[in-house]
């Protein structure tokens, strides 16, 4: 299984003191039936592999298996095919699959002809080619998680995502893309390569800082598009910003955080989200660095944050209002009392606590590249079990299937699971050294 490297990615305070938030799942029975499934379970495949064996006999496991591989390799070959419309086709089959299963030791062998071919579509194909090709790149890299192979495979494709991010004349869809991948790709292969880490964040940051306000203070105009393209940007670097030292955190705050108040007046409530999500996750970084740290003009902060939060202008519509609202109400709720609500995400008989918002941060960036597949790489990816803390992947045989494990006895386990990830956090704030 791949190594992944180790670091603060998952490192955050302690949880929040108002307990917790809820519990994303099924019920119960439900989570701990689910527990059995693999990533070779015939049930998982994706669609481009649910065509079945014809007479929809019971086949075997290693059969089953040996198909989808058979499937795949189809579909990698078809990524080389003159056709446009059949590499797009092959790209999506491939990012539905890498969503819902765990493939390294498929991936592997194949991941040099992989991103030769995604190499080629984001050079030479149009722009929703090239937005497929980022994708499945973002994908690809976090099944090969962060050991040598997935750093080599960035490095080869850094370069490329970073023109195509900031060339003004790309497709919208292209650019977001390219920053999404460019936040997730050097997060998981490039964490402790200083150089990768800071060419990203400054092409980030070239395109969301369009979006401040000029020298009078008026925020500029937005073209069709770009609040989404600055949401991804912004989104991408506020994750990179969570590997930074002290010393250039200090840096980003006192550039930032004021630029980013004032973007709170956008037009767009998705970009104003995004902005007061990384506003309060910048906070929580200087409060992390210096437990004295405050916004320098933190009561017009608070008042505006206040607006935002009981905002009930009627030309917005219902559910922008009501999305609105609630997330702000928790960002002016954490500013002025620094206070992060936790909340649980449950799959199979686990769950992970999102108690911070570099955190929630971390997760969100996660599950948006791998939608509902995110709780199946919880379980399975030694990758994101290290950035969360959960240890090696679980080895659970049928019996636990009938077993039920008592409230008191998880809770148990994780009071003792926190207490050791809060003891190596401290260690990891202790030691946050200049390395840049």
């Amino acid at each position: 299984m791949p190594r992944s490297k180790k670091g603060k990615r998952g490192s955050t305070k302690p949880g929040g003191k108002n307990g917790v938030k809820g519990e994303s799942g099924a019920s119960d029975d439900d989570l701990t039936s689910d527990v059995l499934s693999h990533y070779s379970s015939p049930s998982e495949t994706a669609s481009v592999l649910e065509e079945g064996t014809g007479g929809g006999e019971p086949v075997d496991e290693q059969t089953a298996q040996e198909e989808t591989e058979d499937k795949l390799k189809q579909c990698i070959d078809n990524l080389m095919d003159k056709s446009a419309k059949s590499r797009l086709a092959a790209m999506e089959s491939l990012r539905q699959v890498f969503c819902s299963r765990v493939l390294y030791d498929f991936l592997i062998e194949r991941r040099l002809t992989i991103s030769d071919c995604l190499e080629r579509s984001l050079k030479k194909g149009g722009g929703e080619e090239q937005a497929a090709a980022a994708t499945v790149f973002s994908l690809l890299c976090v099944q090969l998680g962060g050991g040598d192979e997935g750093e080599e495979g960035f490095k080869m494709l850094r370069p490329i995502l970073s023109t195509i991010l900031i060339d003004g004349s790309a497709s919208i869809s292209a650019r977001q893309s390219c920053a999404r991948a460019l936040g997730i790709c050097c997060y998981v292969s490039a964490a402790e390569e200083g150089e990768d880490l800071i060419k990203s964040m400054s092409h980030l940051e070239s395109v969301f800082m369009s979006s401040y306000p000029n020298r009078e203070g008026i925020l500029p105009t937005p073209k069709p598009g770009n609040p989404g393209l600055h949401s991804a940007a912004l989104q991408a670097w506020a994750l990179l910003v969570t590997l930074c030292p002290a010393s250039r955190l200090t840096v980003l705050l006192d550039i930032h955080l004021p630029k980013l108040q004032a973007c709170l007046e956008s037009s767009d409530v998705n970009y104003r989200i995004a902005v007061g999500e990384t506003i309060a996750l910048l906070v929580e970084l200087g409060r992390d660095i210096d437990s004295e740290f405050e916004v320098a003009d933190s009561e017009g902060l608070c008042e505006c944050l206040k607006g935002l939060a009981t905002d009930g202008n009627k030309h917005r519509a219902k559910n922008d209002r009501r999305k609105q609202r609630s997330i702000f109400r928790e960002v002016l709720h954490y500013i002025e009392n620094d206070d992060f609500t936790v909340e649980k995400i449950r799959f199979g008989v686990e769950g992970v606590y999102i108690d911070s918002w570099i955190r929630r941060r971390i997760y969100d960036a996660f599950k948006e590249i791998l939608e509902s597949g995110v709780r199946h790489h919880l379980q399975f990816n030694p990758l994101l079990r290290d950035i969360f803390g959960l240890g090696p992947p679980l080895i659970l045989d049928a019996t636990v299937k009938g077993t039920k494990i008592s409230r008191f006895e998880k809770h148990l386990f994780n009071s003792a699971a926190f207490k050791a990830r809060t003891k190596i956090r401290n260690k990891v704030r202790d030691k946050r050294a200049d390395v840049m």
